[in-house]
């Protein structure tokens, strides 16, 4: 294991002795950062990050230094100090040499590892960012940090959109899927959240875990093509979602010593298609488990309890892990020496079995000698013979059926005849069927020690001469053909290899084994004898074609003889580029599942058919120029036409000159290791190496004396720069003497001119002094005669003020009296003049009042007027219902008088049955009285006289009894006329009454009808108002 101490160098080497990692541990190298300070102390690593092209690393320590290592070129190079710990990093996919880094202060800065500049300060969030994920476009990225998580739009570096959540919930992770639209945010409640990009629309949401199994999720790692994702936490229970079925498909189990996770990362290959199933863990004792996804089964380990890690970064291309160790230090480890065990091939199937010698061959000395490995022949021992007998299997079935049978499962004579009933394979299940048909063995170790030995020296400028858009794809193209001419040494001398080479790249380009082996299955099967002839074209079997076309079609043949075409122009560039010019894609892989399901000889068969279904517009070409479009162009053909015409010639070719009987059968490649390919005229090809080599090194001698030249003309050239630089620059020296010089005359010049000018303002400054002193003299002058003036005229107003003593008093008293005079006249006028503003002011107050009045007074005829108008209007309606009601008073008084004709005549006839009524109440009140007298009669009698005896007292009843009715009788003729006047006299009443009840009645209907109208007619003029 190298170790290498960056220091205070801010570039060098990483290592300086290629490295040898070895199996156990593989360490390619261990950096350090040690200050060589004072006080000497170890800067720790804190983040790692890989570029897109997986050879690129970029680490930054905890004091900000953020360093850039090509494990590819072996530097390294301080790309920016930014003074403060990052905390996390990323690539920019688009712009390669610009990367992200996310500082202590909660801000995202952009720096240029070329420029070594600031490209852009990105600012919003209030805590620590610890996650940066870059979409694969290289056009977005997304920031996290505990509260939030940031879309940023890395063209303009603006923030495009932010997520908001609750301080309860947090969040553990927001990333994008690998090579997809799709973000996926994972946060502290195990929620997971699916949301497109563009739109953020929430495509789907993942269902929680099973309880059984329940762990809070802390990291989260995706595989390549973005289907499975792993999540783990504070467990040993790793759980596997499947993202397209949006459920969780299986659960792992760790080991016991593992009780939480802390980080996950899957190990990509360059042969699953993105379908990773080595799956890094990070536990909590610092070592970091890789295991089979599938099998389940622990691979291998990196770190240890001594060395533990921190955190771990994977390569894009699985070659390398970059591990920050808890030590601070930086390790680089490479996947192909850790699965160098994973990857031996399986030993093979045949044992070699020695035998002792005969002459002490016995049952009881027997002794066998199995050894793994190559089929060997046995060491020969001296003096004796050793019988050597290879066990083989043993062949069961008919040879028939176990030549057709083809790897998983699949029967090639059954695919033939599905390929001739529907003309060409499903395009779902194309690639399988091929794989299966060529037989391919999938060798990941040997296609790797090819890969590793890097582009060859000869497709080094391939872009110059094939200048294909796609850069992967040309990348793919470089490393396919470096590996094919690593393989076989005549592959990177054969011109038209591209062109053969170049539709199974872009068919195959995204598993580049598959590629490889697809490739060297055609050249050694359908290719062969193509390279007996190096470098010249194989004549042998543009021979075999060009008989076969003699025996179908004389006439084309002649026709080609007649304008000097031979068999390079009309068959060799088909067989150069397999048809890749002159088809479409549908029409290639067409023609190409007929290919490979049959003999070799049938690639040969297609070019003769080619050119017999051409054979009417090739009949009317005569210049040479226009058979070589022809065969360089697509054309319109039916490739359908062709196969069955090919399938025709097949059948119907005489043995002696088909070509199946100069070719042999199909060899698939061999399994472990490819097989040696030296089918070609090797004292040529070692020849032109030899040439080439000569070539390079003349070029190269050539090249060294150039540049020696160079440097002598360089450093003539610099020396005559410098001479000429040092004339200028005395040129200048004498130049700016002589401006200094005239500089100084002038200087000098202007000196004396102030020393005139100065001389002439002293003059002139003296003489104003003189004329100053002068004037403060007359001014001194004046003031002293102006003094003795003033000492005068106080000495007369003294004498005055003496004079006037006497007369002081008088006047005095005058003015007193003339003081009072006018202070009294004074307050006269003040206080007429208060007086008359009074007036005044009482005035204005009616005079304004009065206008107030007349202002009301208008306003309330104007209303009185209105208000007289609406009455009108309002009389005009009540006297309009007025009439109305009338008319309808007289129809009442109609209808009464009728009703009261009709109720008289009842009276009448009730009038006369209350008569007889009456009678006989009479009747019945007279007996009743006279009854109640005789009792009460009786009863005093009977106090007064309590022994009379009853009989004369029935007796007078009876008399009384007898004279009773002629009593009643004269009573009632006595009283009839006067019940019958006052029978009269209650009707009268009662008819007075019924007669004022209805004309009350009549009044109130009156009165609210008029009620009525007055309402009607007030509600549309307050509407108006």
């Amino acid at each position: 294991m190298q170790s290498t101490d960056l220091g205070n160098k801010e570039s060098g080497k990483i290592w300086h002795r290629k490295p040898s990692p070895a199996t156990r541990d593989g360490i390619i190298v261990n950096i350090i950062h040690n200050t060589s300070d004072y006080h000497p102390k170890v800067l720790r690593f804190l983040n790692v990050a890989f570029d897109g092209t997986g050879d690129c690393l970029i680490a930054g320590d905890h004091q900000g230094n953020i360093y850039v290592f090509d494990l590819y070129g072996n530097r390294f190079n301080l790309v920016q100090r930014t003074a403060q710990a990052c905390t996390a990093l990323a690539f920019n996919l688009r712009r390669k040499s610009e990367f992200l880094v996310a500082l202590a202060d909660y801000s995202i800065k952009c720096f240029d590892t070329v420029t070594k500049e600031l490209v852009s300060w990105m600012r919003g969030h209030e805590s620590s960012v610890f996650s940066i994920s870059v979409h694969a476009s290289g056009k977005y990225a997304i920031t996290t940090s505990s509260d939030t998580a940031q879309l940023w739009d890395l063209d303009t570096f603006q923030r495009k959109r932010k997520l908001n959540i609750r301080q309860s919930v947090g969040i553990q992770k927001v990333f994008f899927l690998p090579l997809s639209n799709t973000i996926l945010s994972c946060f502290k409640d195990n929620s997971i959240f699916a949301w497109e990009c563009d739109t953020l629309f929430c495509k789907y949401q993942l269902p929680a875990p099973p309880e059984s199994s329940s762990i809070l999720y802390k990291v989260f790692a995706v595989t390549r093509d973005g289907r499975i994702l792993a999540a783990g936490g504070k467990s040993n229970h790793l759980h596997l979602w499947c993202l397209e079925a949006r459920q969780l498909f299986r659960i792992i189990q760790m080991p016991t010593k593992v009780r939480a996770i802390r980080h996950l990362e899957f190990l990509p290959d360059s042969f699953d298609a993105g379908s990773n199933q080595v799956l890094g863990v990070l536990s909590q004792d610092g070592i970091m488990r890789f295991i089979n996804i599938q099998t389940c089964k622990l691979l291998f380990e990196i770190g240890s309890l001594d060395q533990g890690i921190s955190s771990s970064v994977i390569s894009p291309h699985g070659r390398y892990i970059a591990s920050i160790m808890e030590n601070g230090s930086l390790n680089v480890y490479s996947v192909q020496a850790l699965t160098q065990e994973i990857n031996k091939p399986p030993l093979p199937l045949v044992k070699v079995i020695e035998d002792l010698p005969k002459k002490k061959l016995s049952s009881s000395d027997l002794k066998m000698k199995v050894t793994s490995g190559r089929v060997q022949q046995p060491a020969k021992p001296r003096g004796s013979k050793i019988q050597t007998r290879i066990l083989k299997q043993d062949l069961t079935g008919d040879f028939e059926s176990e030549k057709n049978e083809l790897p998983d499962g699949l029967n090639k004579k059954r695919l033939q005849i599905l390929l001739k009933g529907y003309g060409e394979y499903p395009t779902k299940y194309r690639m399988f069927i091929w794989r299966s048909l060529l037989q391919l063995p999938e060798n990941h170790t040997a296609f790797s020690s090819l890969i590793d030995k890097g582009t060859h020296v000869t497709f080094l400028n391939l872009q110059k001469k094939y200048p294909i858009k796609s850069r992967k794809l040309l990348r793919v193209l470089q490393r396919t053909l470096s590996a094919l001419a690593h393989w076989s040494v005549i592959f990177s001398d054969t011109p038209y290899l591209p062109l053969l080479a170049f539709p199974f790249v872009k068919l195959f380009q995204n598993n580049q084994l598959i590629c490889f082996e697809v490739i060297a299955t055609l050249i050694i099967n359908w290719c062969q004898h193509w390279f007996e002839y190096f470098p010249n074209p194989p004549i042998n079997i543009l021979s075999m074609i060009e008989n076969v076309l003699a025996f179908h079609d004389k006439e084309l043949l002649q026709h080609f003889i007649d304008h000097d075409i031979t068999s390079q122009l009309y068959a060799w560039p088909l067989l150069e580029t397999v048809f890749s010019e002159v088809l479409t894609r549908e029409e290639w892989l067409k023609l190409f599942d007929n290919i490979f399901s049959n003999h070799p000889s049938f690639l040969l068969m297609t070019v003769v058919a080619y050119n017999i279904c051409s054979r009417v517009p090739l009949l009317n070409c005569n210049l040479k120029d226009d058979f070589e479009f022809f065969f360089h162009h697509r054309n319109n053909l039916d490739i359908n036409v062709v196969i069955r015409q090919v399938y025709h010639l097949m059948e119907t070719t005489p043995t002696d000159i088909h070509p199946d009987s100069m070719l042999n059968v199909f060899v698939a490649l061999t399994k472990g290791q490819y097989p040696v390919f030296n089918q070609y005229p090797k004292f040529i090809v070692d020849y032109q190496t030899q040439e080439r080599e000569r070539i390079r090194n003349d070029e190269l001698d050539y090249l060294r004396e150039r540049q020696t030249v160079e440097d002598m003309q360089a450093e003539v050239d610099q020396q005559r720069v410098e001479d000429e630089a040092w004339y200028q620059k005395q040129e200048l020296l004498r130049k700016a003497e002589e401006t200094r010089r005239e500089m100084l005359l002038q200087e000098e010049e202007k000196i004396i001119q102030q020393r005139q000018r100065l001389a002439a303002v002293k003059r002139e400054l003296q003489v104003k002094e003189m004329h100053l002193q002068d004037a403060a003299r007359r001014r001194f002058l004046k003031l002293q005669q102006d003094q003795q003036e003033m000492e005068l005229r106080r000495l007369d107003d003294e004498i005055g003020r003496k004079n006037l003593t006497e007369n002081q008093a008088a006047v005095a008293k005058e003015m007193r009296a003339d003081a009072d005079a006018y202070r009294r006249k004074v307050d006269l006028e003040e206080h007429m003049f208060h007086k008359l503003i009074e007036v005044i002011k009482e005035n204005l107050a009616k005079a304004e009042q009065a206008c107030l009045n007349t202002d009301w007074q208008i306003q309330s005829l104007h209303k009185q007027k209105c208000d007289d108008l609406q009455r009108n209007k309002c009389y005009q309606e009540v006297a309009k219902l007025l009439r109305e009601n009338r008319r309808k008073e007289i129809e009442i008084l109609n209808a009464m008088v009728e009703q009261e004709a009709k109720k008289w005549k009842e009276a009448e006839g009730k009038e006369f049955c209350l008569r007889s009524a009456k009678k006989a109440s009479a009747l019945s009140d007279a007996s009743r009285k006279w009854f109640l007298k005789q009792e009460i009669n009786a009863a005093v009698e009977h106090a007064e006289n309590p022994c009379h005896k009853e009989e004369p007292r029935f007796q007078n009843e009876q008399e009384d009894a007898s004279c009773l009715p002629r009593t009643s009788h004269l009573n009632d003729s006595s009283e009839m006329h006067p019940s019958t006047q006052i029978s009269l006299n209650r009707r009268a009443v009662e008819w007075d009454t019924t007669e004022q009840n209805l004309i009350q009645k009549v009044r109130n209907l009156r009165q609210r009808l008029t009620a009525q109208a007055r309402h009607r007619c007030q509600t549309p003029h307050l509407l108006a108002a």
